[in-house]
């Protein structure tokens, strides 16, 4: 496959847990992967270009768009994977965990979005997947999560506009909606517990995200899905 060819897909948050399992994927199926997180290592691969900034910041946006195309000339996907998660009464918040939540999951979405569909408006192609959260559909009083709600759940009425909004232009929009995942995120001790709380009796893994990501990539006739892989959970108890 010749560079000009080769497809790209930036992931966001794409240092560790999903979004590691995503670049690793991304990069099996042939593609060029521009990776980006707040801290991230450089990598040795030269078909994997690494971003390291605060996706909240717009200059992070502008860096990451700007050396995509540098790089590889072209932009096929954005997996909006980037997320913060803080978990509070909800008169406990402060400013603060506001302005960082919703910096993360929504200002990055919106702006890298933006700057991205641009991009792929030019050759009429594209794809954006919007990282959930079954939370924002299935709330549980042990675990309060309004910001999780208000800014992920967003992420799922954003993803049906958008779909909407571009579906005649070559333009796909979709959502993964995970559950209770083994990643970095949760420590190993609350694996058996959150177990008993998902119906098939099991958290899941990263390699169940990456593959309905990859299953959606490849299913062109799909677009404004959210698609829920939490082992059954939004179906009930």
């Amino acid at each position: 496959m010749s560079r000009k060819d080769q497809k790209v897909a930036i992931i966001t948050g794409g240092s560790q847990g999903i979004g590691a399992g995503l670049v690793a994927a991304y990069r099996r199926q042939g593609w060029a992967v521009v990776a980006t997180s707040l801290t991230i290592k450089p990598s040795v691969d030269p078909a994997v270009l690494t971003v390291a900034g605060n996706i909240a910041e717009p200059a992070t946006t502008d860096q990451i768009i700007g050396e995509a195309l540098d790089r590889f000339g072209r932009i096929d996907t954005l997996i909006n994977n980037a997320g913060v998660f803080i978990s509070k009464p909800f008169t406990d918040y402060t400013a603060d965990d506001y302005a960082t939540v919703v910096g993360v999951n929504l200002t990055g979405f919106f702006t890298l979005t933006q700057r991205a569909i641009a991009e792929m408006l030019k050759r009429n192609a594209g794809h954006v997947v919007n990282i959930t959260t079954t939370l924002a559909d299935y709330a549980n009083s042990s675990v309060p999560s309004v910001l999780t709600s208000l800014t992920k759940g967003g992420l799922a009425s954003a993803t049906k506009s958008l779909a909407i909004e571009y579906a005649s232009r070559g333009i796909r929009v979709n959502a993964v909606s995970p559950g209770i995942i083994q990643t970095p995120v949760h420590p190993p001790e609350s694996y058996a517990p959150q177990a008993a709380l998902i119906p098939v009796g099991r958290v899941g893994q990263v390699s169940d995200i990456v593959d309905g990501i990859l299953f959606l990539e490849s299913s062109p006739y799909i677009t404004g899905e959210i698609l829920h892989i939490d082992g059954g959970q939004i179906a009930g108890h």
